[in-house]
């Protein structure tokens, strides 16, 4: 197999082959067919901090969906030829894709233990597919669970990436009266057509609608404290982006008796329940299908910002 390997912080991916994996009894082989780019790669790349999860010398690329190309004795519930994403939180070994030990999936093939794949609905393409397994994933869960969405509630989504515009569509789709603060024109337009009520530019912006959730897909510079000041008394502030470090007031979350939440990654069900939805035609999302040489280019735009579309490469 071929992929793109982390050399080590402030060092550009190499192009490196390696042998084809082999499946233990309870994993499966993934022939790669697509694979989502994550602002988190691009923190693996410039932040030392990271070296705590990935190590060196490890393919990068854990938002993928593929073909089984191979199973062990134990599979029970999937089989060669089935069309599979992979929830990319940490399995049983206390392993994930491209973390802890375990190569990721900016490559032609990858491992994953049956207790994180789900089936991939007929007519789901594999970009989306792909993209559920994190960004959809996340702010899914951000929204649903962790921000206990109910029906008719005020939502605010604050950043309008690739990972708030699933956010948006989640919220509306769940009832939500939706409110978005992003600094993107194009971004803007996007969440009104996904049937926001109101697009403002900053989180400060949206404290005259009353929002009794807030959820922070940014985490920028200020994002966050202005989150925690424009949400509703006794509402809550899911705060998922870690773009910078953000100061928080402590005198506006305490004084309006206000929560602070911090959301990462989801569940299986999660992936399975974004996927039935994508099968409806209820929520398209928005993706931009680069190639597998693109990648490092790919994740330097993701550096730069200002994307509305999830980078998905797609393996040939």
């Amino acid at each position: 197999m071929i992929g793109w390997e982390f050399q080590n912080t402030h060092e550009p991916l190499k192009l490196v082959e390696k042998p084809d994996p082999v499946p233990e009894p309870d994993m499966v082989v993934i022939d790669v067919k697509a694979c989502g780019l994550c602002h988190s790669d691009v923190g693996v790349l410039h932040d030392e901090a990271w070296l705590e999860l990935v190590r060196p010398h490890t393919y990068l690329g854990h938002e993928f969906a593929g073909v089984i190309s191979a199973a062990g004795a134990e599979v029970k519930n999937f089989k060669v030829g089935d069309r599979v994403a992979v929830c990319p939180v940490k399995d049983s070994r206390g392993q994930n894709p491209s973390y802890r030990g375990r190569d990721g999936a900016y490559a032609n093939k990858a491992i994953a233990p049956e207790e994180r794949l789900v089936h991939i609905p007929d007519g789901v393409p594999f970009t989306y597919a792909a993209a559920a397994t994190d960004a959809g994933m996340t702010s899914y869960h951000a929204i649903m669970v962790n921000g206990g969405l109910k029906p008719g509630m005020k939502v605010g989504i604050v950043g309008v990436g690739g990972l708030g515009q699933w956010g948006v569509r989640a919220a509306v789709l769940a009832g939500g009266e939706v409110y978005v603060a992003t600094r993107n024109p194009e971004a803007q337009k996007l969440s009104l057509e996904m049937g926001a009520k109101v697009a403002v530019s900053t989180p400060k912006e949206l404290e005259p609608y009353g929002c009794e959730l807030i959820v922070d897909f940014a985490g920028g510079e200020t994002t966050t404290s202005e989150a925690i000041n424009a949400v509703a008394k006794y509402g809550t502030v899911v705060l998922v982006g870690m773009k910078t470090r953000s100061p928080i007031r402590a005198y506006d979350l305490i004084l309006n008796k206000r929560t602070l939440i911090g959301s990462a990654g989801g569940t299986c069900e999660d992936i399975e329940q974004l996927l039935q939805v994508i099968a409806s035609g209820d929520l398209v999302p928005r993706v931009e299908e680069i190639t597998f040489d693109e990648i490092p280019a790919g994740l330097d735009r993701l550096r730069e910002g200002g994307l509305t579309k999830r980078l998905v490469a797609v393996m040939d």
